[in-house]
């Protein structure tokens, strides 16, 4: 397939073009649906995303307002995204994990004036008196519900609506919006626990997507499933934009992605494209697919000790893997955070079709990238075209250095906030990451780490916790970890695989005194082997349990300023300085 646009072509375009011109061009091909439901087509889609768009006109919603979106996934939250932005109004996606108060601070900062909610979360929605003037509509059916003091005026059903207004339109005239014009204010999940309105326009997104087209070729005949947030931008940009500027499916589950809501949705959608983030692969593995390939002491040393026997035992599961993900799969594309050493390594080898991707919010969000089989252990790819990355502050033995990224899809910068802005940006225009890097000598990224999560070291030295994190996963043992600096010593906190443990472990007498002395074995082993493959500064003093599941962002990363210099209230040490001299 030819690529539908160029970068040269985004200052000529805005995102309603993509509908537009796929309609015209595809008008029958299936468009979205809820998995096992019918498809509208694309003619169909545009059709409701016009009426949408002249009801939101009639109710005084113009150029430059702004609209949120609070919602799990469906077809109605991108038929709404499409009718905002188609008149001018700038989309504020809000993550459907965030809290009932985040929810009215962004309507607030934002200065929303209307509010798309599921029934679900508007059933979590106070009303109370930030609501006062604001415009609710429930996305399922677009009714309208009109919060003044003291009373809910719910407006006529919009079927109704449509009907009585179908000349109007049918005739509906769509501002001129520029390519340049701000599409979304884009509230981060972020780990440090403050969020930002990322400034996105109508140009930052068609180049980001014109740009995935151009690292993995799509065409019309692509089946995609949507997993990840919308409103997070690695879903709505690869996930929504692509599949609507290539004129290809999209298939939405009505319930989380639980294993037994995933398995039949796979198999009555067969994807051909997926995104997902590294958390729910790392799962798949180390609960399902390890556990088989050692579930005997023999295969178990064969796994570990003889590579060549690792390589096709991880060919072997590789197929019933992909057979499970419905057997159609050309891209699995994973983001959001690094993933697991021991997982990309399976699947490296097992020749499974996944693909690395890095960026942020601020990006659109995709900046490196690379495509199924050329992918290289550890790394997120090159800089995908029309990007460039550089270093700065390059440390002269190590040769990494911090992240800066220039191209079409970068914001214009955080709402309401230009101290924010300012610091994020060289005087070059680059965007400053946060995160650092190195290139190998193909120019393949390898990311380190990020600069808010370093600790520095006695004698001045940068100590990663992503690294120390990335040894401690290896363990069979643990599920999650979370490295940080407390009391300026380097600690851990790890979450135990409970049915591994439960399962090794089952036929004790004294279980609860037994488990108890078995766990602090475990941690003990887990700190030991850690401090050996690591350097001697980012050696762990101690180690605790983490007894309940780290608390996450919507899109799975641990939020680390809740654990950001923690006591480790009832846990003791498990070993001291001292004890590094030993090993």
């Amino acid at each position: 397939m030819t690529a539908p646009y160029t970068l040269e072509q985004v200052k000529d375009l805005n995102l309603f073009s993509f509908l537009k011109d796929t309609a015209k061009k595809m008008p029958n091909n299936k468009a979205l649906a809820f998995v096992g439901e019918d498809f509208i087509t694309y003619k169909e889609f545009e059709n409701k995303v016009k009426k949408l768009s002249y009801h939101l006109q009639l109710h005084g919603i113009n150029k430059g307002d702004k609209v949120a979106i609070w919602s799990e996934n469906s077809p109605n939250w991108l038929i709404s995204y499409f009718a905002i932005v188609a008149i001018g109004g700038i989309a504020v996606p809000v993550l459907p994990d965030f809290s009932t108060t985040e929810v009215e601070n962004i309507l607030k900062h934002s200065e929303a004036k209307v509010l798309f909610v599921s029934p679900t979360l508007y059933r979590k929605l106070y009303i109370e008196d930030t609501m006062v003037g604001k415009t609710i509509i429930l996305l399922s059916d677009f009714t309208m519900h009109i919060h003044k003091k003291d009373e809910v005026k719910k407006e006529s059903d919009f079927s109704k609506f449509c009907e009585e207004n179908k000349g109007e339109i049918d005739d509906i005239k769509f501002p001129d919006v520029k390519s340049d014009e701000l599409a979304s204010i884009i509230y981060t999940s972020g780990t440090t626990g403050t969020s930002k309105g990322v400034m996105l326009t109508h140009a930052n997104l068609i180049a980001n997507t014109i740009q995935g087209w151009n690292t993995y070729n799509t065409n019309e005949n692509d089946r995609g499933l949507s997993l990840l947030p919308m409103s997070h931008t690695l879903e709505f940009t690869l996930g929504n934009l692509l599949p609507v500027m290539c004129g290809y499916s999209i298939s939405y589950l009505q319930k989380p992605p639980t294993a037994s809501v995933m398995m039949p949705a796979l198999k009555s959608v067969r994807p051909t494209i997926m995104l997902t983030v590294p958390l729910i692969i790392e799962k798949i593995y180390k609960s399902k697919i390890r556990p088989e390939l050692t579930k005997s002491a023999t295969k178990k040393f064969l796994y570990e000790n003889v590579p060549f026997m690792r390589k096709i035992m991880h060919k072997m599961a590789g197929k019933q893997l992909y057979s499970t993900f419905g057997g159609s799969l050309g891209f699995f594309g994973i983001g959001g955070a690094k993933l697991d050493h021991d997982v990309e390594r399976f699947l490296f080898e097992a020749d499974f079709p996944y693909a690395i991707g890095y960026g942020l919010t601020e990006t659109s969000p995709l900046i490196a990238g690379t495509w199924p089989h050329n992918c290289r252990v550890g790394s997120c790819g090159p800089a995908i075209h029309g990007v460039t990355l550089k270093l700065r502050n390059i440390d002269p033995i190590t040769k990494e250095g911090e992240i800066i990224a220039y191209g079409p899809n970068v914001m214009q910068g955080y709402y309401n906030d230009p101290e924010k802005t300012a610091e994020v940006f060289t005087e070059d225009g680059g965007f400053i990451t946060g995160d650092t890097g190195i290139f190998d000598k193909d120019n393949y990224l390898h990311i380190k780490g990020r600069i808010k999560n370093m600790i520095l070291g006695p004698s001045g030295e940068n100590i990663f916790p992503e690294e120390i994190e990335a040894a401690i996963n290896k363990s069979e043992w643990v599920l999650e970890s979370l490295v940080y600096e407390l009391k300026g010593k380097v600690v851990a906190r790890v979450e135990l695989n409970q049915e591994e443990i439960n399962k090794q472990f089952k036929n004790m007498k004294n279980k609860a005194i037994e488990m108890e002395k078995e766990v602090a074995d475990i941690l003990a082993s887990i700190r030991k082997s850690v401090n050996v493959e690591v350097s001697r500064f980012s050696r762990l003093t101690n180690i605790f349990e983490q007894k309940e599941p780290f608390v996450k962002t919507p899109t799975k990363k641990i939020k680390r300023f809740l654990y950001k210099d923690k006591e480790a209230h009832e846990n003791p040490e498990i070993t001291s300085d001292t004890d590094d001299a030993k090993e």
